[in-house]
């Protein structure tokens, strides 16, 4: 989650190529490929956590998109007042015009942010389907799942779209795949030798790649220059397969408080994602806290982790309002 705030405020100064130091652009750039494996990776681990479990169908959605769909709509209605403040929308006399603005809002989405939980959504309802798959399916039916997933991934890629035939491919594309991956992953023991080293090299790797193809990409202009940036990328599923796999392979010694810590951010991990947003609106609208309080290299994670904690409180305080804390604070 913290890399996934790292992530937006970054953007802002990647937005600004060409009218900012390129000092200060690197910075961003850096810190925006070290923790593209933010999304991925949350989609991963909900692969290894739930595909594993066999649910009944109604049960399971009942209770996950109980848990999804009321905080996000809360928290849209939130991002639609706050476009209101911020006069990017406007509401007039007529009321059923108003009621259509902000339905079309939540059918789009009322902030930049919320776009992972439409597709959050729709992985849920695929999971039952996908997950009874996996449990009664081979490694080896799991690994062709896989290749034709990455296959059809490199052929949709702007540089090679040219190569993909008119094959209706779609069933095998999206962050379906990361879910696959996840689980597998998580349950595959694999037998080689400095593996946990292999990895690091491959995290290593795929940051240069995103960060320096991304700058050779902006200056080649037939090409939108962020594709090294999106989350269904043959660059960024190296580095969430890596970052991954790095996690799954260290066993960390943390002292208890440290755990506790952990814990009670990982309850309000959800809420943290939709509002955060809002709270880096108002630090840089309202105390001018962003990349531009020093050195990008530096004010991007200390604003991310001030963005962090606030929202943390946030959700706590939200969590505790009486009768509806609970379902609106995610």
């Amino acid at each position: 989650m913290y890399a996934v705030i790292i992530l937006h405020c970054s953007s802002p100064l990647l937005m600004q190529y060409g009218k900012v130091p390129m000092s200060e652009w690197w910075s961003a750039d850096l810190l925006n490929a070290l923790t593209r494996f933010g999304v991925p990776v949350f989609v991963m681990i909900t692969g290894a956590l739930l595909l594993p479990k066999e649910y009944e169908i109604g049960s399971f959605l009942k209770k996950r998109l109980g848990r999804v769909v009321v905080p996000f709509l809360f928290w849209s209605l939130v991002y639609v007042w706050y476009s209101w403040y911020n006069e990017e929308i406007t509401f007039g006399g007529d009321a059923w015009a108003n009621i259509s603005q902000v339905l079309h809002l939540l059918k789009t989405g009322s902030s930049y942010h919320l776009w992972y939980v439409y597709m959050l959504i729709g992985l849920y309802f695929f999971i039952p389907v996908i997950g009874k798959f996996v449990r009664n399916a081979s490694e080896k039916e799991i690994v062709y799942f896989l290749v034709i997933w990455i296959g059809v991934m490199l052929i949709t890629q702007p540089y090679l779209s040219r190569f993909n035939p008119s094959v209706d491919m779609h069933y095998f594309a999206g962050f379906a795949g990361y879910l696959v991956l996840g689980y597998y992953l998580a349950n595959k023991d694999f037998n080689i030798k400095y593996l946990r080293l292999w990895m690091c090299l491959l995290f290593l790797f795929s940051v240069a790649l995103i960060a320096i193809g991304s700058r050779f990409l902006i200056s080649y202009p037939k090409y939108p220059g962020t594709m090294l940036y999106e989350p269904v990328n043959p660059a960024v599923l190296l580095l969430a397969v890596s970052a991954f796999m790095l996690a799954k392979l260290t066993v960390a010694k943390m002292p208890p408080v440290v755990i506790n810590v952990r814990d009670f951010a990982g309850k309000y991990n959800y809420g943290v994602y939709l509002a955060h947003a809002l709270i880096l609106y108002f630090l840089d609208d309202l105390f001018g806290v962003s990349y531009k309080l020093g050195l990008p290299i530096l004010s991007i994670p200390l604003t991310a982790l001030i963005c962090f904690v606030i929202s943390l409180i946030l959700e706590w305080i939200v969590n505790k309002i009486p009768f509806v804390g609970k379902w609106i604070s995610g």
